[in-house]
């Protein structure tokens, strides 16, 4: 999208294609640039629900042969996750649409509803089921089967989930390197919740496995179906705290959050280092997406300054912001009387 720019008030906007990704982890560090993730986010979420498609139609078999309510709540647990990453890449793909008439400030922010759309997913279809499961088989019983093709399928489950996850983490590493940051600090900050859904879901789906199989294994060893419902219930607890994280997260980016107070410290930094620019009454940061930055400030420009200065010093504060901040995608600076001078003014009136 070219550049807008508009001095009607004086105010400046502008857009930048291709612009470096930046999460929330990145601009905590004040980092400069990242390459653009989206890529690496789709083979990420498409790796994923490959493994959890294949995963789960296994796990529905053994659960059915072996009668395991644990095992059939771990097949839930698989198909939940594969909704949630369709829901995921049907949000990595709308989100990417560039600005336009109906929406100026673009679709970075639609990411976050389908993601949200992805962790009520995975609370309705998995948790939900799992919890009913275990409870039922705690209050009713069950009658236990061959556990072996349990086993089997628990097994290659574990090497494709952990094959899932090492792709989510190497991805984080990276990420995370680049800023220069501890990789637990950009998966919990970061807004591209997409590979922050795939690790945690993929995390949570290995400890599910190990419960599912403690609870086929308490079952052989005492020949009560009680540990199976007790794992089955746990796996449901796992997977509401996981949706309650992930739900969490996508709806203060869908609130609006804003960027980290040592990021908007370092704005305000630039803005005043700028010519003719005094101070800086009001500012407000939003992030858009994973790699969209908002900003817009109320700028106290120095009184003597002509016009075509103020023009100069829009231009100014916006290139110095993007270069620090490679991110940034939209600038607007309206020039504002200062907090002495709008005193002096209603004092004079």
């Amino acid at each position: 999208m070219s550049d807008e720019r508009s001095h009607g008030g004086v105010s400046g906007a502008a857009e930048k294609p291709g612009a470096a990704e930046e999460s929330g982890a990145a601009e905590e560090s004040g980092a400069a640039e990242e390459s653009d993730g989206a890529p690496e986010s789709t083979f990420t979420v498409v790796v994923a629900a490959a493994a959890n498609l294949g995963i789960a139609l296994a796990k529905l078999v053994a659960g059915l042969i072996s009668g395991s309510s644990a095992m059939l709540s771990e097949a839930a647990h698989s198909v939940a996750d594969t909704v949630t990453e369709v829901m995921l890449l049907t949000a990595l793909k709308r989100s990417a649409k560039p600005a336009d008439e109906g929406h100026p400030l673009g679709y970075g922010a639609e990411r976050y509803i389908w993601a949200m759309l992805a962790s009520v997913a995975t609370f309705v279809g998995g948790a939900v089921f799992s919890l009913y499961d275990g409870i039922h088989t705690l209050v009713q019983g069950e009658e236990l089967g061959n556990p072996l093709i349990s086993y089997l399928v628990l097994v290659v489950a574990f090497l494709l989930e952990g094959f899932s996850l090492r792709t989510g983490l190497r991805q984080v590493r990276r990420a995370a390197t680049v800023l220069d940051v501890p990789a637990p600090h950009y998966l919990r900050r970061t807004p591209d919740t997409a590979v922050k859904a795939v690790v945690m879901e993929d995390s949570a789906a290995l400890i599910g496995l190990v419960l599912a199989a403690g609870g086929l294994l308490g079952g052989q060893l005492t020949g009560s179906g009680m540990w199976d419902g007790i794992a089955s219930v746990l796996i449901g607890v796992l997977l509401a705290y996981v949706a309650w994280v992930l739900g969490r997260s996508n709806a203060q980016l869908l609130i609006g959050r804003p960027l980290p107070e040592d990021v908007r410290a370092g704005i305000r930094e630039e803005l005043v280092a700028v010519p003719h620019i005094v101070d800086v009454v009001e500012l407000t940061t939003l992030i858009q997406g994973p790699r969209e930055m908002f900003i817009a400030a109320k700028i106290d420009f120095r009184d003597a300054a002509s016009a075509e200065q103020v023009e100069q010093s829009c231009e100014e504060a916006e290139r110095r912001l993007r270069e620090r901040y490679p991110s940034v995608r939209r600038v607007y600076l309206d020039p504002t009387p200062g907090r002495g001078q709008r005193r002096r003014t209603a004092e004079d009136g």
